[in-house]
């Protein structure tokens, strides 16, 4: 896969420069529109001279050449706060999740050379110089050991972990003099949240482990494969796997529905697996993170910095919210949020009432006797839709736990998937066999 190639900059004084140049650019393309408007008679807002093509064009270019914790903030944004963004925003953000750029290949080698020593090429038979893939914190190659075995190197861009705080600090800065993020928004509280995740993200190490203890939870699972680490030649910015063939696993749309709706279903059971046997969600629903095998019928499952361990208090109360929303029993739900800590002290049962009704929305498969279609069903559009709604409502809301957030985004992510591949799903089924 060709990619577009771009230095990182990698000390913080290079990262701050390239924000503090894009808001001088910025605020001198406001004056000089501004003075053509007004000349014209026009008389535009603010954010019309901020949210014009040239300049978004340049905020995307700008946060996909710093990759990392700026590029994520992006990310985030794009799926996290969807209209709640000018679309115009929102459009340009929805691109940087595809739109990384590889490092050259000078330094390449020189974090290879950091990282592994001068003689960092001795254990491979081949190292191909060129990713397949880029992201956000880092770009991943293909390489063979002398022994003949096919490996995923995934390397993380230079001064990533250092830059993180300060990163998102200098982007949520350029967001919100530029006023690009609507006072509703609960902009610090998702800001917080983004630093944490990316730090435990940028840890290569804590990654690798993660990844072991998931893989002896699947290892005699065949509808899964979670590819091997080889932690010899690992370290905290190098993460070095076997390469699992695979294809992209929206492809499956085009088999029959028997297949498609095994997908779905196998994702949807690993969920719940996650969630009430393991204590430890992959929390991260992009699409990327999943391949198919044809040949096995098993979904590969891939990169696991994202993944959290969950408490069994969590656990319990979701088991009790699931019940409740199954059996129309909106007490038990009401209490089963309440023991996850989503209501604030001051909150009136008819705020109670509302977030409750969110919930048994979004549990509206669990109620489906027999296969739940998520083909003729908008259910992951009505959730999100609801959830905007109140997230405008701060008076009647306050963040939940942060490991609740990336359960509802991992769960979310599934629905997408689901409905994206028509699949059908007995979701009452298979979370009745964790009862």
């Amino acid at each position: 896969m060709s990619k577009e190639v771009a230095s990182v900059p990698s000390s913080r004084l290079s990262r701050l420069s390239k924000i503090g140049g894009l808001a001088s650019r910025l605020a001198g393309n406001v004056f000089v529109e501004g003075a053509k408007q007004l000349s014209k008679g026009q008389k535009p807002t603010f954010q019309q001279l901020v949210l014009t093509p040239n300049n978004l064009t340049q905020v995307a270019e700008k946060l996909a050449q710093l990759r990392g914790a700026a590029m994520k903030v992006g990310q985030m944004f794009s799926m996290d706060t969807g209209d709640l963004l000018p679309k115009e925003l929102s459009d340009i953000l929805a691109r940087l999740r595809d739109d990384a750029k590889a490092m050259p290949h000078k330094q390449l080698v020189a974090t290879l050379k950091q990282q592994w020593g001068d003689d960092w090429l001795a254990p491979f038979a081949q190292f191909e110089l060129r990713p397949f893939a880029a992201a956000s914190i880092g770009q991943v190659h293909q390489a063979y050991l002398d022994s003949g075995e096919k490996l995923a190197v995934k390397i993380q861009y230079p001064g990533i972990k250092d830059s993180i705080d300060s990163d998102i600090d200098n982007v949520a800065t350029l967001l919100k003099v530029a006023q690009l993020v609507p006072d509703n928004v609960q902009f610090d509280k998702l800001l917080t949240e983004a630093k944490a995740q990316l730090h435990h993200e940028a840890d290569y190490s804590y990654e690798a482990r993660l990844l072991k203890e998931y893989q002896q939870w699947v290892a005699n699972d065949t509808r899964f494969i979670v590819p091997k680490l080889y932690e010899q030649h690992s370290t905290d910015s190098i993460l070095v796997m076997e390469f699992v063939e695979g294809v992209p696993i929206e492809s499956v749309s085009e088999l029959p529905q028997l297949d498609r709706d095994k997908v779905a279903t196998d994702l949807l059971a690993l969920f719940l697996d996650e969630l009430f046997t393991f204590s430890l969600v992959q929390t991260d629903p992009n699409f990327a993170n999943f391949m198919y095998q044809k040949e096995t019928g098993s979904i590969v499952l891939l990169d696991f910095g994202a993944t959290r361990k969950i408490t069994k208090t969590l656990s319990n109360g979701y088991r009790m919210l699931m019940q409740g929303a199954m059996t129309s029993d909106k007490a038990l739900m009401t209490s089963a949020a309440e023991s996850i800590g989503f209501f604030q002290d001051s909150i009136t049962p008819e705020q109670q009432a509302f977030i409750v009704d969110i919930f048994y929305q979004a549990c509206e498969p669990l109620r489906s006797e027999g296969p739940y279609d998520f083909a003729s069903s908008n259910l992951a559009k009505r959730i999100t839709d609801a959830a905007k709604s109140l997230s405008t409502k701060q008076d009647e809301w306050h963040t939940p736990p942060t490991d609740a957030i990336f359960v509802h985004r991992k769960l979310a992510g599934i629905y997408l998937l689901a409905s994206r591949i028509q699949a059908k799903v007995d979701v009452k089924k298979l979370f009745l066999a964790h009862q």
